[in-house]
């Protein structure tokens, strides 16, 4: 009997299908907020610290460079290809978000970075998060701020009428599930979390040409799904109209945009 298709391999394919674009243009636009993450949490030498979703390692590589000692978990093994070179002593692990491969109480820091919200279950997910971290510790939330009027919203929504129907029959959350803060403070607070802090941290991007953009854009988890079900000249057709507006004269492009980041104790 075939085992049925899970959310993690789901967002494995999607995630890791352009995984070198990725981490060279997408993942850098949000360095901003990872370092003042890392730094709210005063992550620093000797932290146990994992990066619950870490995708292709940046968050992971500056808390390294802070003198952590790093994990991280992904569903996608393309992206932890390129974790692992950047935090050579890391302990990285393909693995659910909502099944961590830890024993309780082993970090004193766990960050999630835009990855909480596309679990199957977050409060599953977050309840892991709890497990794994030491009582009193710190658990980060980082999802998008609010899109109303975030210029960035527009650029990810391009792609919402070319979205194909759930893959598998399993329904993906969009990018801003948690956005609303009264919903991510009560995802947090069932998974037995304290909220300590919420604040958002701005950090515009920047692409230094069309050309960039696009790639950059194409290799998001949503877009790759959206390719497979239509083509790679939609997307860029799609997304090359929503940009038009952000053309600079030099011909760059700069977006604004806003994380929400939520601080809790376990």
């Amino acid at each position: 009997m075939t085992e049925p298709i899970t959310t993690a391999e789901v967002n494995g394919r999607y995630w890791g299908a352009a995984a070198e674009d990725w981490a060279a243009i997408q993942e850098q636009l949000v360095r901003p907020v990872y370092e003042e993450a890392l730094a709210r949490l005063a992550v620093g030498r000797g932290t146990r610290y994992l990066d619950a979703g870490c995708g292709a390692g940046l968050a992971a590589q500056l808390a390294f460079e802070c003198g952590a000692q790093v994990s991280g978990i992904d569903a996608s093994e393309n992206l932890l290809a390129i974790a692992r070179p950047r935090v050579p002593k890391g302990d990285f692990r393909r693995a659910p978000i909502e099944q961590m491969p830890f024993a309780d109480h082993t970090f004193d820091t766990v960050t999630g970075f835009n990855s909480f919200q596309f679990a199957a279950d977050t409060v599953a997910a977050l309840t892991e998060a709890r497990r794994v971290t030491t009582t009193g510790g710190y658990v980060l939330i980082v999802t998008w701020g609010n899109p109303q009027g975030m210029p960035a919203a527009a650029i990810i929504r391009a792609l919402k009428p070319l979205m194909p129907p759930p893959s598998h029959g399993i329904p993906l959350p969009g990018p801003f599930a948690l956005s609303d803060e009264e919903t991510l403070r009560s995802v947090v607070t069932q998974a037995g979390l304290d909220p300590v802090n919420v604040l958002d941290v701005h950090a515009p991007w920047h692409y230094e040409s069309l050309d960039v953009a696009l790639r950059g854009l194409r290799s998001s988890g949503v877009s790759a799904r959206v390719i497979e079900h239509s083509n790679v000249e939609a997307v860029d057709a799609a997304h090359r109209a929503a940009l038009e507006p952000f053309r600079q004269p030099d011909g760059s492009y700069r977006i604004g945009a806003s994380f929400r980041c939520l601080i809790a104790r376990a």
